[in-house]
């Protein structure tokens, strides 16, 4: 299958490499040129545009950051909007708004085009590793013809829905619910230190003897063992949490304990942070805060 794929980051590198191995035809952007040159040398085929991307492909792909990244690469100048041919299938892999998607989901009705809300859950790592959890909604036959491509990076896929909205929407309360992991084991930490527990010791008893999760052990060992490079940064939780946010005051909903954590990103964002490893990070900060109120 020819198969144009937009963004080539940490995520959608990897992604993209799975795609190649699987023998699809593969033509890549990116909006740092440099980072195509290696999928370039695997044999993949450069775009100089969003919209060349889309020439001959049956799928379009995109992993792109955030929703100003996606207004410019699908409807800015040689946008992948304007380029898609009637029947053609976008499968949006990124972390967006869910008003974002509903919009995405209009347009391409109106143009005649199939849609595949697929978020994933996992890091770099998993990634590379073919292991991501994929979060897919969108119409029967779209998500038919969407799962195989899936297939190739991913450990599953849950369906959740044949709106697209609705997948976006469950990527977003997966990413709230690690964040209060991540706090919740930050200060849990912070606890089992002021006790003269080895935090290492603390998460080994409780996650053994309450969740078994593999996440928890992960989370523990990336917050204890800073990563060189940060995984997913506190920059990207921040914008996750807000898109969750605002997607529950449009749905009517107040999310206290959200509410809580915004707060907390918006300290991190004053100590100049938000680049940091997102669990490494986070439980840095809140070392410090317990030690300046101790």
């Amino acid at each position: 299958m020819r198969i144009g794929f937009l963004g080539l980051g940490k995520m959608g590198a990897p992604m993209a490499r799975h795609l190649l191995a699987a023998g699809h035809e593969l033509a890549v952007w990116n909006r740092t040129e440099g980072r195509t040159e290696p999928l370039i040398r695997e044999g993949a085929i450069a775009a100089g545009t969003p919209a060349e991307a889309e020439l001959g492909a049956d799928v379009v792909i995109t992993m792109l950051f955030d929703d100003a990244a996606h207004e410019e690469v699908l409807f800015g100048a040689n946008g992948l909007m304007d380029a898609l041919s009637p029947g053609a299938l976008h499968i949006s892999c990124s972390t967006i708004s869910v008003a974002l998607n509903e919009r995405l989901t209009q347009e391409h009705a109106r143009r005649g085009h199939e849609f595949v809300a697929a978020p994933v859950f996992g890091r770099p790592n998993f990634a590379e590793e073919g292991r991501l959890w994929v979060v897919a909604a969108g119409t029967d036959p779209a998500v038919a013809k969407a799962r195989p491509l899936l297939e190739t990076f991913s450990r599953g896929i849950s369906i959740v829905g044949s709106e697209p909205k609705q997948a976006h929407a469950v990527k977003l309360g997966g990413n709230f619910l690690i964040g209060a992991m991540i706090h919740s084991l930050s200060e849990s930490f912070v606890y089992a230190e002021g006790q003269g527990i080895d935090p290492a010791i603390f998460i080994e008893a409780v996650n053994s003897a309450l969740f078994q999760s593999p996440f928890f052990a992960a989370y523990g060992n990336v917050m204890l063992h800073p990563p060189e490079h940060p995984g997913a940064t506190i920059e990207l939780g921040e914008k996750d949490l807000r898109l969750l946010r605002e997607a529950a005051a449009a749905g009517g909903s107040r999310l206290g304990l959200a509410d809580f954590l915004g707060g907390v990103f918006a300290r991190a964002k004053a100590a100049g942070i938000s680049q940091q490893d997102w669990p490494a990070g986070m439980y840095k900060m809140i070392q410090q805060d317990s030690k300046m109120r101790s």
